[in-house]
């Protein structure tokens, strides 16, 4: 059986050495590198299943990393950092960042997190074999290709964004916490907080990029947000 390919990426050797001893412990494969520039090149020749990924890199920083990463890919990355400032974790998050952890961290936790990450993204494959499809005048949303078709134009969403739109979607005009969507989106042993919620509507509406005057994903102040159709 195949090993699953994890990617780090870190200056501090140590570190990188200790994550890859304990992923490997784990049955993973994995691949160090030190340098952000390189990490680009590695992504596509190694072609891991997720990303491990410092913030403070020489050649690139973690930001700009996550953001060539995002243009191309969907690969799962997890952000690490010295700083626990909240701006620097909702940046990383709106970056792309699929979950971020500060230093230091037990390699333990390091280990469930990525277990977690690869579930949820082991989901969405699954879940491409449903054949659901949910559509609103110029809006179609497909989870049988993962595909978002608005104004006739094909968008790019990673699964976690096409999985939250779709599923606001299909439960039109009701009101969910973020509580709630974390857990059926993201499932009950997801580790980020329900920031990522906020982050991911975010894009989203960035993405749709404009009013409809028949639809709109509303924020329910002090609730939490639902897809709301006229």
């Amino acid at each position: 059986m195949e090993k699953t390919k994890i990617l780090i990426v870190d200056d501090e050797k140590h570190i990188a050495e200790l994550i890859s001893l304990y992923l490997t412990k784990e049955g993973f494969e994995t691949k160090e590198v030190n340098d952000g520039r390189k990490a680009i090149d590695e992504l596509y020749a190694y072609n891991p299943k997720l990303v491990i990924l410092d913030l403070m890199l020489p050649g690139m920083d973690g930001y700009q990393i996550c953001t060539e990463i995002r243009k191309k890919s969907d690969t799962p990355i997890i952000m690490l950092t010295a700083r626990s400032d909240t701006f620097d974790k909702v940046l990383g998050l709106e970056m792309g960042a699929d979950d971020y952890m500060v230093k230091p961290f037990e390699p333990n936790e390091m280990v469930a997190r990525v277990k977690a990450v690869l579930r949820r993204y082991g989901k969405s494959d699954n879940s491409k074999e449903s054949g659901k499809e949910v559509s609103f005048d110029d809006l179609k949303i497909s989870l049988n290709d993962y595909t978002v078709v608005y104004r006739g134009e094909s968008l790019q969403f990673p699964p976690k964004e096409l999985e939250l739109l779709y599923f606001l979607a299909e439960n039109k005009n009701q009101v969910f916490t973020r509580e709630q969507l974390l857990d059926k989106i993201w499932g009950y042993e997801y580790v980020g907080d329900s920031r990522t919620v906020d982050v991911h509507i975010k894009r989203i509406r960035e993405k749709l990029n404009s009013e409809n005057e028949n639809w709109s994903i509303k924020t329910v102040h002090g609730v939490g947000y639902k897809f709301e159709t006229r």
